[in-house]
Order: structure tokens, then C-alpha cells, then sequence
């Protein structure tokens, strides 16, 4: 929706109905990405796109169908005409295209969201693609994270008990910048079938900044990437921090770790979703690195890898540089959960777990020792 919202937004502002076709699911070599939209507006423009071309004017149809008779509909578009799913993609793929007619009444937060987006707040909207009763279909429940542990929610997807599943599920797509479909029974039962809620990310990718160009950041850099993290690999020595070693991540930076902290806080890249990764267990590099991140007001997580003696060195190094209690608090190290991870990628996926639980209000226990909810909302 993000790439059409100004047009979007302009026709709701009128008071105009639009048609927007929105990409809910892809499978295999699908030409357009989950969340891409297409509008058809009031006097039948045609903006943004579904497909590059290949399905375009089938939605367009369908659209002005349903503006017209104001029942959304989740259509399936296939690899051939054959195949029966409505219109051939010669790419070969298959994507799910929900079209729903847009106004005031079924979607009174547009202008709410849309200062978000353009604020760089994250915030989701989750919209019942798929219901047993078809009059709920289209439903909207707009979701903002405003603290780590706590939502707001505005609309309703049909019922309390719904609306409370998507508020807690939600968080979890949008925290990785994620859209994608959530499946739950008619009435939001997580292990139930029948309903899908799409749900439309809008908040860029957490960033995970690894400092130290060493095997263990290869395989956090695999591990972050996995759980959506927009991962760079910070090292001063250009022979380690290449590009063919961290093929992986987003970005491989050469400079000093604290020089490029400092350089990415006073641009405002880092924000309480940042994770921060010290491996150099080196003093040179992580000591000033650390005293800087440690004294952040907010960012996700700050770990540092290194044995027990070296954890206790590194914090004498932190109190003689003026580094509080309170603020070596915050300080994971030695890094990761006790996984007994030996090699390095046990050792990311310690790492990563650790990061999970942080996030969430997790203990790092086993589900099966424990009573309660599997699912935590931080």
C-alpha cells in the first residue's frame, strides 16, 4: 500500500470510493512481492501494479466489480489458464490478490496510518482476507507497538477474542518488518482453520550491527538475515571485513567499531530495535565500541562475546572509562543463552535465542518445564 498511498489518500480525502487489489501471498517465481497494491480510482485511473503486467487488467475488472457491489474478494492467479486459478503468469508463479473497496467507512484510520508511515512509525494493518462468514471479510484492525511490551489497537476484525490474537501475533511481523498471512479459526483460534488475516507491515527492517569480521559474525550475520534483521559486519581490518566473507549481510563496513556507532547515532539509524553485537573481544575495538552503545537511551540489545576472565577484564576497562553499574547492566556478556553451543553456528543460534527472549519477555526455559502461555507479549 505504501507505494500507492498518496493517491490512495487523496481520493479518501474526497470522499471517492477506490478499488485497491493488494498482494496477500506469492509462491515460487511470483513478478511482484507481498503488500504490492494496486488502485483503480474513481473515474477508473489505474496506479501502482500487482503483477508487472501480466494479471493487471483482471484485477482491474475485478476491482471495479467489487467497488461497485462492495464484497472484497481473494482471487488466485496461477501459472496458466489451464491450471484454472483464473489468469496465466508467464513467470511461472502464483500469487493471492485481495481487492476491497476503500473508503471512509471501511477504512476510517487511513489518515492515522498514513502520518504514521510517513513519521517512520511502524504500525500494521490487519485486514480479514478469508472468513467462514463472508460479511466479515474485509474487516480492519490497525496495530501499533508503543512500547516493548504493549499495543494499541484501532477497528475490529468481528470480536474481542480476534482482535486480542492478531494484537498479539501481529507485533511479531511487524517487529521484523514482515507482511504476510496469519491463519487462525473463525473465531481467532490459534490452532483452528477457516480465517486469514493479512497483515500489512509498515516499519523498516530492525538493524543488526555486528562488530568484529571473525567466523561467529558469519554465522550471526545467516541467523540475523534469517530472522529479518538488516545485518552489517563492522571491522577496522579490511583484510577480514570483505564482502566474500560475509556474503550474507546487508552491508560490510571498514572503520572503527566506535567511530561507525557514533557516525549511525548521529544520523539516527539506531532506534530500540537495534541489536548491537561485540565479538572482537579485543579491548582496542570493544571497549570504546561498548562505552558508547552502553549509554544509549534505548536500543534493543547489547552483547559481547568473550570468556568469563575476559568479561571480567572488559568490565574493569568499562568502570575505569566511566561506565556506571546501572549501565553495565544491560550488558549481555559472555553473549547468548546457555545452549552449550560449541561450533559457531550453535553459537549465533544462542545468540539469537537470547535476542528472542529479550524482545519478548522470554525466560529461555524449556516449554515443557513451564506453565502458562507459550506466547508472550513482552
Amino acid at each position: 500500500m505504501r507505494e500507492v498511498l498518496p493517491e490512495l489518500l487523496k481520493w479518501w480525502r474526497r470522499g471517492d470510493p477506490i478499488g485497491m487489489g493488494t498482494v496477500v501471498a506469492t509462491w515460487r517465481s511470483a513478478p511482484r512481492p507481498v503488500g504490492a497494491a494496486m488502485l483503480v480510482g474513481p473515474g477508473g485511473e489505474a496506479i501502482g501494479s500487482v503483477s508487472g503486467g501480466c494479471v493487471e487488467s483482471a484485477v482491474y475488472e475485478l476491482a471495479r466489480k467489487v467497488v461497485a457491489d462492495g464484497r472484497p474478494t481473494l482471487q488466485r492467479y496461477g501459472i496458466s489458464d489451464d491450471d484454472a486459478f483464473g489468469v496465466g503468469l508467464p513467470c511461472g508463479g502464483m500469487l493471492d490478490v485481495f481487492v476491497e473497496r476503500v473508503d471512509r467507512t471501511t477504512l476510517p484510520q487511513l489518515e492515522e496510518v498514513t502520518a504514521d508511515i510517513a513519521d517512520g512509525r511502524a504500525v500494521a494493518v490487519c485486514t480479514l482476507v478469508k472468513h467462514p462468514d463472508a460479511g466479515r471479510v474485509g474487516a480492519h484492525l490497525v496495530v501499533r507497538p508503543q512500547s516493548a511490551s504493549w499495543t494499541t489497537v484501532a477497528g475490529s476484525l468481528g470480536s474481542p477474542r480476534f482482535d486480542a490474537a492478531v494484537a498479539d501475533d501481529a507485533p511479531g511481523l511487524l517487529a521484523n518488518g514482515r507482511s504476510g498471512i496469519l491463519t487462525y479459526g473463525p473465531d481467532g483460534e490459534r490452532r483452528g482453520e477457516g480465517a486469514q488475516v493479512f497483515v500489512a507491515s509498515h516499519a523498516p527492517r530492525p538493524r543488526m550491527i555486528v562488530f568484529g569480521a571473525i567466523d561467529f559474525a558469519a554465522a550471526l550475520a545467516r541467523s540475523g538475515t534469517f530472522l529479518g534483521y538488516r545485518v552489517t559486519v563492522c571491522d577496522a581490518r579490511p583484510l577480514f571485513a570483505t564482502r566474500s566473507r560475509f556474503p550474507d549481510a546487508d552491508e560490510v563496513v571498514v572503520d572503527w567499531p566506535h567511530r561507525y556507532l557514533r557516525a549511525e547515532i548521529d544520523a539516527g539509524r539506531i532506534d530500540a530495535r537495534t541489536v548491537l553485537a561485540v565479538l572482537t573481544h579485543d579491548p582496542k575495538f570493544d571497549v570504546p565500541v561498548l562505552e558508547i552503545a552502553l549509554r544509549l537511551p534505548d536500543v534493543g540489545y547489547i552483547g559481547a562475546m568473550g570468556s568469563r576472565r575476559t568479561h571480567q577484564d572488559r568490565l574493569e576497562r568499562l568502570r575505569a572509562a566511566g561506565v556506571s553499574d546501572a549501565e553495565l547492566a544491560r550488558l549481555s556478556s559472555p553473549i547468548g543463552l546457555d545452549l552449550g553451543a560449541r561450533t559457531a553456528e550453535e553459537t549465533a543460534i544462542s545468540i539469537a535465542a537470547e535476542i528472542i527472549a529479550l524482545r519478548w519477555g522470554g525466560q529461555g526455559d524449556r516449554l515443557s518445564q513451564t506453565r502458562g502461555a507459550i506466547h508472550h507479549r513482552g
